[in-house]
């Protein structure tokens, strides 16, 4: 997902994508013994009574998708506004862009923390508290007179967005059952891309015309609007949980769940490369040189408007491409999905460089790589809850965490790339990294 995510991709964080920053990895813990392969069929779940009438799981998933649009308009919209923070708390931009760096550590942190901290409550208390707690962060980052206060207040909403997003999309999972757990990813997910098409152009908007204040004050009133619909609406879900913190956390001691991770962190690596560089990745036909100086999706010097054309085109097929992989994975199976998406990104990627010098080449390049990239978040989220069922929010919140730390790879490798090979190589080094994450997904079998 864009710099943010979705989760990101693109959420939100991954986001996208975001979404899309700089969390520090997590090491191993210690030598791991590998449970047996649990039996995704039987996942202990528990609903309040009573339960919903089958099929009822997409209205909630509805619901459910609509905090993770307001999280991952905040997420995405921070970059947006960056010129007008900057001047309003007179700092530079490059101190202002720690806002979004500090929101995405804090959120890689806090979220498998936090979810094993609440794992034994009702997730609708979860998700109520996590909006609150993000509503609350963005109230306080309006209201920051300093940027130290800002840089505290971006902390409180992350921790707010990483309780939120992968929660949401366990309960998700939850209601609609194992057979329709890829949709249910995939419906929740849609949120986060939805976020990047409408709702951060939306908020960038605002901030241009009223300041970058009011636009802190939208994302602050909007997870606001979903609390009602979520108390008087969400069923009472619980899902069965070891007790304990350090049993809650044994996902980080499992071979197969840091096995996933590593594949997640590589693959959305390659994803967010000519993503957060796609201005200077299609230089060319934005108006900035053979080779492109820009620096990331926001990149001055360009057209605006055919990069803002290209960036509604990646949202736009991505959330198309997200909920056409929530269906493949509930059919094929996620790990089936993962592959073809990995593969048919290194061919897309491959390409990109004959397509910078003409529009409508490149027009098609982001439609496709749109589409795929968000093909393989749904599948993964899908892939590494399964693998621990007892677990699901500890290591869907793990996965997401890994999202934002490739967000943050995606942009040190990007712009050292950028500095060595050049723009137009640039997709060529991302490439290299979906290869990997789809070898590593071929021979994973035997880790799960």
């Amino acid at each position: 997902m864009p710099r943010n995510s979705a989760s990101h991709p693109p959420s939100c964080a991954a986001t996208a994508p975001t979404a899309s920053t700089a969390p520090a990895a997590s090491a191993p813990l210690a030598a791991p013994t590998t449970p047996a392969t649990p039996n995704t069929a039987t996942t202990p779940t528990t609903l309040a009574t009573p339960a919903p009438a089958p099929g009822s799981w997409r209205f909630h998933g509805v619901v459910l998708a609509l905090g993770t649009f307001v999280v991952g308009t905040d997420a995405f919209v921070i970059a947006g506004v960056l010129p007008d923070i900057a001047a309003d708390l007179h700092i530079g931009l490059g101190a202002a862009g720690q806002l979004v760096t500090t929101f995405a550590i804090g959120y890689a942190l806090l979220s498998p923390l936090l979810a094993a901290l609440t794992a034994s409550w009702s997730r609708r208390t979860v998700l109520i508290t996590a909006l609150l707690v993000f509503a609350l962060g963005n109230a306080a980052t309006a209201l920051a007179p300093t940027y130290p206060l800002a840089l505290a207040a971006r902390v409180v909403a992350a921790a707010g967005a990483a309780l939120y997003t992968p929660n949401a999309s366990a309960t998700a999972a939850a209601l609609a059952g194992d057979a329709a757990r890829g949709r249910a990813f995939a419906l929740v997910n849609t949120g986060l891309t939805s976020a990047l098409v409408l709702g951060a152009p939306l908020g960038t908007a605002v901030g241009g015309a009223y300041g970058w204040r009011t636009t802190m004050w939208l994302v602050t009133v909007l997870p606001l609007l979903v609390v009602p619909l979520l108390a008087a609406r969400l069923p009472r879900v619980r899902i069965d949980t070891p007790r304990g913190l350090r049993r809650r956390l044994a996902p980080l001691a499992d071979r197969r769940v840091l096995y996933a991770l590593a594949v997640t962190v590589i693959v959305f690596v390659g994803i967010y490369i000519p993503f957060e560089y796609i201005s200077a990745v299609y230089a060319p036909v934005l108006g900035h040189g053979a080779d492109g100086g820009g620096t990331g999706a926001g990149s001055g010097g360009t057209d605006s408007t055919l990069a803002a054309v290209l960036l509604l085109i990646f949202g736009v097929t991505g959330t198309a491409g997200n909920l056409v992989a929530g269906h493949l994975a509930d059919r094929f199976g996620p790990r089936r999905v993962i592959l073809g998406a990995s593969l048919a990104l290194t061919g897309v990627f491959a390409l990109v460089p004959l397509s910078r010098q003409w529009l409508p080449a490149a027009l098609v390049a982001v439609a496709v790589s749109g589409w795929v990239s968000f093909s393989v978040t749904t599948p993964q989220q899908h892939r590494i809850a399964a693998l621990a069922p007892q677990a699901q929010a500890v290591v869907v919140s793990l996965n997401a965490a890994a999202i934002h730390l490739a967000v943050s790879l995606a942009g040190g490798l990007g712009g050292i790339g950028v500095e060595t090979v050049g723009a137009a190589r640039l997709p060529w080094l991302a490439a290299g990294f979906t290869l990997v994450a789809a070898v590593l997904t071929a021979v994973g079998r035997r880790h799960e």
